[in-house]
């Protein structure tokens, strides 16, 4: 997988993990604090849209892996 791809599998898994542990008719609910994580994985993503600049792909990239389109 390249970092590009990395970044998405790991946001979206991050997205739908928060809402499933935030939302309170969810099974596994734990507290709705964890919204505040979906947001935040929101707002990452929207800067890194803005600014062309993402960290967690820095990160691979420093991990060797390999970038892409």
């Amino acid at each position: 997988m390249k970092s590009w791809q990395i970044v998405r599998l790991v946001a979206g898994t991050f997205i739908l993990l928060s809402l499933a542990l935030g939302i309170q008719g969810s099974p596994i609910f734990v507290s709705e604090w964890w919204l505040a994580f979906t947001a935040f994985v929101g707002a990452n993503l929207l800067q890194s849209a803005l600014t062309k600049w993402c960290m967690m792909e820095t990160i691979l990239s420093k991990l060797g892996v390999e970038r892409g389109c």
